[in-house]
């Protein structure tokens, strides 16, 4: 039996997606040189005719080819210098040294000679070489970086950066990677990145129920904490440190908080909230208070932290590669192969975005963007491209008539002239919609030595910003036309989703749809240098690494579904706990409210239970009612659609205000039920959340399912003003929890979920 093969351990496997080898012929090569190697025995000796003259000790066990090799060969046969670093590998496994005489030599090259008029072309089509090399003969590895730019735009790197100031390692409770030296203070980005996942590792982890073992106080919060999994790394760090950032960002971070006229950094919400984001740990805060709803500071607190940690994410994967880039020109000279050895200059995905963030509406994408290029040290920012372009799209759209002063029914009229009145949407509404409120658009962003670029095209962008609706419109063309893709997102590595409560009042199965798209292996090769990709990128393991922060004014089943089953970041998760207080002192009139709970056996069937309660007890009771004026609140659509067609069944005298009505049609609605010509009459949240109308004339409101937004109920409620009844009937079930809690308070739902009784009443 001859003695095992010596892998040389700067030679790691690199296993290749096969879409990466697509070319017709080069999968025909690739297959003809594996054919043309000599087989094994069972054995795993050399058969005789090739191993007379060798000693038995020198017998070598022939390896099947991996996809690495395969690559170097296929690269080879257009590239001297490839070829010679494949022989050179093949050298280092067999244990020849660099001086002695490959046997094969002159085979191989005569094969190479032989194959290069065949596979040239297929290397050039898989394997695009953007870059002239100095050196001809390295030009099959020394592609052009995925910073592909003009010598005027690279960003050099920052050789100057203290990293001693990324204290963030320290907190982690995370083994470092074996290849880089304990002695160094890595960062946070260092760590996560640099992690090595094995297969085992990924089958936990996509099987993992993850718990969260520690709570620690969220400041500013009196009843809130921050739970997480594995170790707490929510502590007291150095006050003097720059917390994680880069030092020049740092900087600039704080000379901007002390000129807004901040006093004391380390303890500011933005320093705790960017503390929180660069753990790279999946984060779920859902009782952000929103900027539209007398939550500026917060709000803006946690924007200026998770855009601090994208620049500052941003702007370490630049270095890095930069500087690989320099030591890669460097090495050239002296071995030309050595990168194609190194781990360390594995720095890149399969694309260059590597920051998503998603937002609901055109004029909250403005507020993030115009922050951005504030927090942007001024040395990257001389000049900003596009900016006016990106004012006008995103900003204010021309003023038009106000749609309810058009048709606005009695009710709505000052009497004492006859004109119209002020508006008297509230504040929270005139705030969030006062701009541009366009929900399909995407741009993105890329940084180079000078200068921010807008609308830069999405594969040489390094953000991108988008909605949802946006995303999914590029996805579906893609599907529907071959010739385009949405590659771009494969290499997403920080997903932030701000004012995600928004997102959900337009369509949560987008975000969901969009999120699933990301970190796919791509269908094309994009021009990125192949021997710089990560190798967890080429495993397929990239969803593991993606750190996605979920920001939102309140939680749902669907948020949390999609943090629990679609965020599955090795590092871990943090989520907010907080407890609610209730907004049932906000409801200024003496209503009698009572809550019906009714029985479900699952969520699945929990709409189907929902709607028998409804039409076997509370609709027997209202049918027949001569007295008109009831109104029946439904949050979702499909609900309402539901309900609506069961009215029709019934042929009961109704009216529709849902939120792809017609303005006609709703005022038309409106005048009717005010009128008393429609005695029921069905409005739908979303509705309510797009146009806040104050319906009048209800003297009855059924609230077939709570709203998702806590504000909506004492303002749906206090609609009854004028009502001899001044009725109100909920229907829940212990699997609305949630919207309960925000409703009643915490306590309160917990019982009535619990209680052997079934009816409460407040007032």
């Amino acid at each position: 039996m001859g003695k095992q093969s010596v892998q040389n351990p700067r030679f790691g496997k690199r296993k290749i997606p096969n879409k990466f080898n697509t070319g017709r012929k080069t999968r025909r090569l690739e297959e003809e040189n594996v054919a043309h190697r000599p087989s094994s025995t069972s054995s795993g000796e050399l058969p005789k005719e090739e191993s007379n003259g060798v000693s038995s000790e020198d017998e070598m066990v022939y390896k099947e080819p991996s996809m690495y090799d395969k690559l170097l060969m296929t690269l080879g046969s257009s590239s001297k210098s490839v070829a010679a670093a494949y022989k050179q590998r093949k050298r280092q496994e067999e244990g020849l040294s660099d001086s002695e005489k490959d046997e094969d030599d002159g085979t191989e090259s005569s094969s190479d000679s032989d194959e290069e008029d065949d596979s040239e072309e297929g290397v050039d089509d898989e394997f695009p070489m953007k870059g002239k090399p100095k050196d001809p003969e390295i030009a099959g590895i020394e592609e052009q970086s995925e910073d592909a730019e003009t010598e005027d735009d690279l960003e050099t790197s920052d050789l100057d950066d203290q990293e001693s100031y990324d204290s963030g390692v320290h907190d982690l409770g995370i083994s470092r990677p074996s290849a880089v030296e304990s002695s160094m203070c890595l960062s946070s980005f260092d760590v996560h990145f640099g992690h090595k996942l094995t297969k085992a590792d990924v089958e936990n982890l996509s099987k993992k129920k993850w718990k969260y073992e520690w709570e620690v106080p969220a400041v500013g919060m009196s009843k809130g904490k921050w739970a997480g999994t594995g170790e707490c790394f929510i502590k007291d760090d150095n006050p003097n440190s720059g917390c994680g950032l880069k030092p020049k960002l740092y900087k600039h971070w704080l000379d901007a908080y002390n000129t807004s006229g901040g006093n004391n950094f380390h303890s500011s919400r933005q320093r705790l909230f960017f503390s929180l984001f660069n753990s790279y740990r999946d984060i779920l805060h859902c009782n952000k208070k929103p900027f539209y709803h007398r939550g500026s500071d917060e709000d803006s607190s946690a924007m200026d932290a998770y855009i601090m940690h994208c620049l500052n994410h941003v702007f370490r994967t630049r270095d890095l590669v930069t500087k690989n880039d320099a030591k890669a020109s460097k090495r050239q000279e002296t071995d030309n192969n050595e990168i194609l050895a190194d781990d360390n200059f594995l720095d890149r995905g399969f694309t260059r975005p590597k920051v998503l963030i998603i937002l609901p509406i055109a004029s909250i994408a403005l507020r993030v963007v115009k922050r951005l290029i504030q927090l942007t040290p001024s040395a990257h920012k001389v000049n900003v491209e596009h900016m006016d372009r990106f004012s006008r799209e995103f900003g204010t759209e021309e003023d038009h008539d106000n749609e309810d002063e058009k048709e606005i029914p009695p009710g709505d009229h000052d009497y004492g002239n006859g004109k119209p009145l002020k508006s008297t949407k509230p504040g929270d509404f005139q705030v969030l919609f006062g701009g541009n409120s366009k929900d399909d658009f995407m741009v993105g962003i890329k940084f180079t030595k000078r200068s921010i670029k807008l609308y830069s095209d999405f594969y040489t962008s390094d953000m991108i910003v988008a909605s949802s609706v946006g995303l999914l419109k590029k996805i579906d063309e893609a599907k529907v036309n071959k010739e385009k893709d949405v590659d771009y997102l494969s290499s997403i590595e920080v997903l932030i989703v701000d004012h995600a409560d928004v997102i959900t009042m337009q369509n949560w199965n987008f975000l969901k749809s969009v999120v699933e798209q990301l970190n796919h292996i791509p269908s094309k090769q994009h021009g990125t240098d192949v021997m710089r990709i990560r190798q967890w990128y080429l495993d397929g393991y990239a969803s593991f690494y993606r750190q996605t922060i979920l920001l939102s004014y309140y939680s749902t089943p669907d948020i949390n579904s999609l943090f629990n089953k679609n965020c599955n970041n090795y590092h871990g998760k943090v989520k907010l706990v907080h407890e609610h207080k209730g907004v049932l002192p906000k409801v200024v009139l003496q209503v009698r409210q009572i809550y019906q709970r009714f029985d479900a056996d699952s969520i699945e069937h929990l709409d189907d239970a929902r709607f028998e309660y409804f039409t076997t007890k509370v609709f027997p009771k209202i049918k027949d009612s001569i007295e008109g004026g009831i109104m029946i609140f439904i949050s979702s659509y499909l609900e309402y659609v539901r309900v609506r067609n069961f009215l029709k069944s019934q042929s009961a005298s109704f009216c529709l205000l849902h939120e792809y009505a017609e303005q006609s049609d709703i005022s038309r609605a409106r005048v009717r039920f005010f009128e008393g010509k429609r005695k029921i009459m069905l409005y739908t949240e979303r509705s309510h959340f797009y146009h806040r109308y104050k319906i009048r004339g209800i003297q009855n409101l059924i609230i077939y399912s709570l709203p998702e937004r806590k504000e909506f109920y004492p303002e749906v409620v206090n609609m009854l003003d004028g009502s001899h009844d001044m009725a109100c009937t909920v229907l829940f079930s212990h699997f609305d929890l949630l919207r309960l809690e925000r409703i009643v308070g915490m306590a309160p739902a917990k019982r009535m979920v619990t209680s052997k009784m079934s009816m409460f009443s407040f007032s």
